[in-house]
């Protein structure tokens, strides 16, 4: 259904027309931050609706710059469709996600007899919506499990208030997890540079007491 309001071509809406990449207005966009990587594990995004439209949220900066990624947007997916996605181009997927009480996936072996191409799973959501994307899609509480372990201090520690200690963004978590199975973290180094600079512009247009929440 067509919006009851359009604004016209000389309003002030109509001239703060978004960026068509980043889709952010011209004020907040990140751009200039995204990076080049053409990752050889495959990436497969499944995003929180609530998250879509997050100015502050490291998914879009992620999804810029990671050459082999794709994005889904929702909180359940039709079965089929999911279970396609997981196992497309004969890849083998594993979810990034820390264990739970009464967790029945296997946790992901590297040194497994397997040697399909990986694809990465990330829910990017919070804690509690990602539990419930987890208990709503049986394909993905199937997936093995990976899990970041004693992963470094977060980047944006001083932006937000996580829910869990080992929590870190979407962007953050990530990239630890490509960094590790693919054993080249110098590829992933400018990316992890980018975020800091973005996080650090983001913070100058915000008062010193503010609090932003990323994820």
């Amino acid at each position: 259904m067509p919006s009851e309001f359009s604004a016209s071509p000389t309003s002030p809406i109509a001239r703060r027309a978004p960026c068509r990449r980043c889709e952010l207005p011209a004020s907040a966009c990140l751009c200039r931050w995204t990076q080049s990587i053409d990752n050889a594990v495959d990436l497969l995004l499944l995003q929180h609706p609530q998250e879509q439209h997050q100015a502050k949220g490291s998914a879009r900066l992620l999804r810029l710059s990671i050459a082999h990624c794709r994005l889904w947007v929702g909180e359940q997916f039709e079965a089929s469709a999911l279970l396609a996605a997981l196992t497309a181009g004969g890849r083998r997927a594993l979810l990034l996600y820390p264990p739970t009480p009464g967790q029945t996936s296997p946790v992901f072996d590297a040194s497994a007899d397997d040697a399909r191409p990986l694809r990465l799973v990330v829910i990017d959501a919070t804690w509690r919506k990602s539990r419930k994307m987890l208990l709503l899609n049986p394909a993905l509480q199937a997936l093995p499990r990976l899990a970041v372990r004693q992963p470094p201090p977060s980047r944006y520690a001083a932006h937000r208030k996580a829910e869990r200690a080992e929590q870190r963004s979407t962007l953050e978590a990530a990239v630890l997890a490509l960094q590790s199975l693919e054993a080249n973290p110098e590829r992933y180094e400018p990316l992890l540079q980018a975020f800091s600079g973005w996080l650090d512009e983001r913070q100058d247009r915000v008062p010193a007491a503010a609090s932003v929440r990323l994820a």
